[in-house]
């Protein structure tokens, strides 16, 4: 019985902690997120639940965001599902796919006027994936392989020199 209490602490202390770790936000929170002036490349990548190629490629900007934390690599994923859909979704998405990267939840319907404020490249289209630093900006409307996504984030990183 004991061992069962436990067991259920340590699961509702993790799900709770992954519900305070999503914060939503309007575009005009997230915006200065999208240009950051520091030492960090940033990774930042737009996508949802429902969206096939999205979850796709998780598990790789999961792993960039681990081969590249000593060099300054920040992941940061921006879901657009419905904030209503935060607790079955987005954080049962979060948990089972063992998310470690920052997870944030647009909450801005008004997707006309913030879709070219993140790249005027942007169809509106996902995945999509906005990539900077200090000396480089490039937007990816695409899915990216593992392979492509090291290869552009070591861009960034040499193009940061």
């Amino acid at each position: 019985m004991k061992i069962l209490l436990f067991s259920l602490l340590v699961t509702l202390s993790a799900w709770s902690m992954a519900q305070s770790e999503v914060r939503v936000m309007n575009f005009q929170e997230l915006e200065p997120r999208l240009h950051m002036d520091d030492d960090h490349t940033w990774v930042i990548n737009f996508w949802a639940t429902w969206c096939a190629p999205c979850v796709k490629e998780m598990p790789y900007l999961e792993q960039i965001g681990k081969d590249y934390a000593g060099r300054g690599v920040k992941v940061l994923l921006v879901s657009l599902d419905f904030v209503n859909q935060l607790d079955t979704r987005v954080l049962p998405f979060i948990e089972k796919n063992g998310l470690l990267s920052e997870v944030i939840l647009l909450n801005d319907p008004k997707a006309n006027s913030w879709i070219p404020k993140v790249s005027d490249k942007w169809s509106g289209a996902l995945p999509a994936t906005l990539i900077y630093n200090n000396n480089h900006r490039s937007f990816y409307e695409q899915t990216f392989s593992l392979a492509e996504l090291d290869a552009v984030v070591n861009k960034a990183l040499s193009d940061a020199k």
